[in-house]
Order: structure tokens, then sequence, then C-alpha cells
């Protein structure tokens, strides 16, 4: 973010990510995570400041693959990511002292077939336990395993920031093209 111009500090949000609505699929899930991890800001909110919030999943087959509890897990949603198409969604919530605006960036990831011998060699090395999906795409398995990527490399990291820029200038009506 500051390799983008970006000024800012982090905080830290009591939020659970794990709940949300059974009827909310895909980018909506995303989207309200973001949503109400930004209605958990606690912090006033000061002229000239926007609040970001984001959170990531994982899409695959219906179902969220978020961060895994254990290298069980990380092993089973490797195994359900090899040789498919999933998407990485990320909702993002800006919000300044008077309003609100949440979207979502998705990429389509696909994973080549990968044996039980590289997803375990990935777990034992990479301790992919704080990763949605159980995966990096800028670590080994994202170097090996993965055949196709349509939308933003960034967002898959972790941020989109082209797409977090452009809505930037959008919310704060920037004519000037720079943050």
């Amino acid at each position: 973010m500051e390799d983008a111009g970006f000024s800012f500090r982090t905080g830290i949000i009591d939020y659970d990510e794990e709940n949300w609505p059974p009827h909310l699929r895909g980018s909506e899930i995303a989207e309200y995570l973001a949503t109400g991890k930004s209605c958990a800001w606690k912090e006033k909110i000061l002229p000239g400041q926007i609040v970001i919030t984001a959170d990531t999943i994982v899409w695959c087959h219906e179902t969220v693959l978020g961060k895994p509890a254990d290298d069980n897990q990380a092993m089973q949603f490797l195994r359900l990511l090899s040789g498919c198409r999933h998407e990485v969604i990320t909702g993002l919530c800006l919000r300044d002292s008077t309003r609100s605006h949440t979207f979502s960036v998705t990429t389509n990831v696909t994973f080549k077939e990968l044996g039980d011998d590289e997803i375990s060699y990935y777990v034992r090395h990479y301790r992919p336990l704080d990763k949605a999906g159980a995966y990096g795409i800028q670590e080994w398995i994202g170097l090996r395993g993965i055949r196709r990527i349509e939308g933003s490399y960034y967002n898959v990291v972790g941020m989109p920031v082209s797409d977090l820029y452009d809505a930037l200038l959008h919310f704060t009506e920037n004519k000037s093209r720079t943050i």
C-alpha cells in the first residue's frame, strides 16, 4: 500500500469472520464481512479520514474456504482446489464520517492437479493456516500449481490495490487522479 502512495495506519477490529447469514453467496459474503468490520470500528472518524476494511474469501464448489483451522483442514482445502477453478473475492468497505461504500473484487484462479505429496510439502513447509483457501499465490504452491489467473494478482495476494485506488478516487471525488 505504501508503494502505491497511501499514507495509512492499521488498527485492530474485534469481529467474528466466521459467521454470516446462510443465504449469502460468494461476493455477498465478502462484502458482508467487510461491512461488518467497518461497523465494528469503534474510533471516531475525523474529517478527512477514511476507514478501509476488507475480507478475502476463497469461493469453490459453492463453499467458502476460509483460513484453515489446522494442517489437516489445509490439506483438505488444497485437495478441493486441485485441478479446479475457484474465485478469490475481496470485499472492501470505505467509510468516512458521513457515508460508506462497499464493493468487491473477484479474481478467478485455476490450479493444476496437485498430488498429495505436493500438498503435504506445501502445508509442512509454508504453514498456510493464516491464509484464505490455505494458500499464498506468491509462495511455492502458486509458482508450482497455478495454471491460470484472470483478474487482479494483488487481490489474490491480499489486497486489490489498483481497484482500491480507483474506489478511493471516486469516494473522495478526487479529480486529479492521485491520492
